[in-house]
């Protein structure tokens, strides 16, 4: 062929990268077709690096001259009809389709010259190397050219880089440009790691409304117990109404209380930080916090009451619900969740979390009233164990001697790499789970190929079964009857 026949050096011998064929030496079909292969990728290759250079960086032969934010492009029609937005322009009856220089308004101040002079380029090569720190502003620039190419590109460049740095700015532009598949991943990560990998800075940048959504989420990643998903909230308030503090994340949350107490000396005492002028902004996010796994500890409650951050009606209306529902535990004999009911799972299940720092034998309970089910979890041998302890160990509050107990749960664990990505990861789904008296259960029997720690474990839990309201509601007419 006249490409082999390209190579055929002056001896007669075929050279190139990695070959060496002298003359007289037989190939066989294979080599040959080896070498033609070659050959092609090779040739290929300097034919796009010859386009780029010569059509788009010299500009040769340009029939259209682009110029905007104050610089000029020499370009070619036919490479610029791959962009939807210079397609519908030179196609339709715009006066711009019989015009050789086109002056472009640009509206989006993402939009810079680096940013166009990378998206015009990847209309003359195959290849674009895609910067984290120009993701958005390219990812701006080939939306408004409707490179559809060149804007997955930017998608999966924003997946792979997704860290503490550009989670926030990400998840903006993803809602901004229409990346629905980065603005899931960003949340997503979030989920995972604003509990387990806090940060000052990642505070600073959490809107309202993206904290809202995590707040309310059951997939919240919590460690320890509800409360420390409340101190959390109160370090972020702090940063987004002093954001020009700059202390370590030890010092934040006596920093967050100081400020706090001399506000406190600001108001009427009826009236919670959240119900004034300057805390309003944030009611919506403390709403859902479950406060009623709070409550639940004698310390925490403490703690909430000499805040006053939370408005007392909050709370009253909390422990009302808790009394009503400790009754029910104890005079009613409720046993627990009979079936899963997702709704309530995801809306009202109890948050808690443990990180195991390294391999070993851990036993552990989370601290606060759990309506007489004293929740024993052991990790050993790579199995996660939950036990109803009832007679066999001391327990900090009251037990239930109900024969069965039921637990809706779920169980998950996770292991992050230092980005924040989840590199391996188990869960046990939603589940009943039913104890006799002292009775154990494995609930995960772990690969011990795939652990790595630090481990994250967290859980959701319902202790109680969900009140039936038409029940309820009936008990209460009778009352008054």
């Amino acid at each position: 062929s006249a490409l082999c026949a390209a190579a055929v050096n002056e001896r007669g011998g075929v050279s190139g990268e990695g070959w060496s064929v002298p003359d007289g030496e037989e190939k066989s079909p294979v080599e040959y077709v080896s070498l033609f292969a070659f050959l092609c990728r090779k040739k290929l290759k300097s034919t796009s690096k010859y386009i780029y250079q010569t059509l788009f960086l010299n500009g040769e032969n340009s029939d259209i001259k682009i110029c905007a934010l104050g610089e000029e492009w020499n370009l070619h029609k036919i490479y610029l009809c791959q962009s939807g937005y210079f397609s519908s322009m030179f196609s339709g009856s715009w006066k711009e389709s019989s015009m050789n220089i086109i002056e472009l308004e640009i509206p989006d101040q993402n939009i810079d010259i680096e940013a166009l002079q990378v998206a015009f380029g990847s209309l003359y090569r195959d290849d674009v190397l895609i910067k984290p720190s120009r993701v958005v502003a390219l990812l701006a620039a080939a939306c408004m050219l409707q490179l559809d190419g060149l804007i997955q590109q930017c998608g999966e460049t924003m997946k792979e880089t997704i860290n503490a740095k550009t989670v926030c700015g990400y998840y903006n532009s993803a809602g901004t440009y229409g990346l629905d598949s980065v603005k899931k991943k960003c949340l997503e990560w979030l989920l995972n790691n604003l509990m387990t990998h806090q940060s000052v800075e990642l505070f600073k940048e959490l809107s309202i409304n993206l904290m809202k959504q995590l707040i309310s989420s059951s997939n919240l990643f919590v460690m320890q117990v509800e409360m420390d998903v409340y101190t959390a909230l109160k370090k972020w308030m702090f940063l987004q109404l002093v954001p020009s503090w700059n202390g370590s994340l030890k010092q934040l949350l006596t920093e967050a209380d100081a400020w706090f107490a001399k506000r406190r000396k600001d108001f009427e005492d009826d009236i919670a930080f959240l119900e004034s002028e300057q805390g309003n902004a944030f009611l919506s996010v403390f709403t859902h916090l479950r406060l009623q796994y709070i409550i639940s500890d004698l310390a925490s409650a403490r703690i909430i009451e000499r805040d006053s951050l939370i408005p007392s009606e909050w709370l009253s209306s909390v422990y009302k619900q808790q009394w009503f529902a400790m009754l029910r535990a104890e005079q009613d004999n409720d046993i627990g969740p009979q079936e899963i009911n997702k709704e309530e799972l995801e809306g009202n299940s109890m948050r808690c979390g443990r990180k195991l720092a390294k391999d070993g034998d851990y036993c552990w309970r989370w601290t606060g009233f759990n309506f007489g089910f004293d929740l024993l979890v052991t990790y050993t041998n790579r199995y996660i164990i939950f036990k109803r302890n009832t007679l066999n160990q001391p327990c900090s509050g009251s037990v239930s001697l109900q024969p069965r107990r039921s637990i809706a749960f779920r169980l998950r664990l996770a292991s992050f790499d230092s980005s924040g990505k989840i590199i391996c990861s188990r869960t046990t789904g939603y589940q009943i789970l039913t104890l006799e008296k002292d009775q154990e259960q494995v609930v995960m029997n772990l690969d011990s190929r795939f652990l790595i720690f630090p481990l994250y474990i967290c859980c959701n839990f319902l202790y109680t079964s969900p009140e039936k309201k038409a029940e309820s509601e009936a008990l209460l007419d009778n009352s008054e009857g």
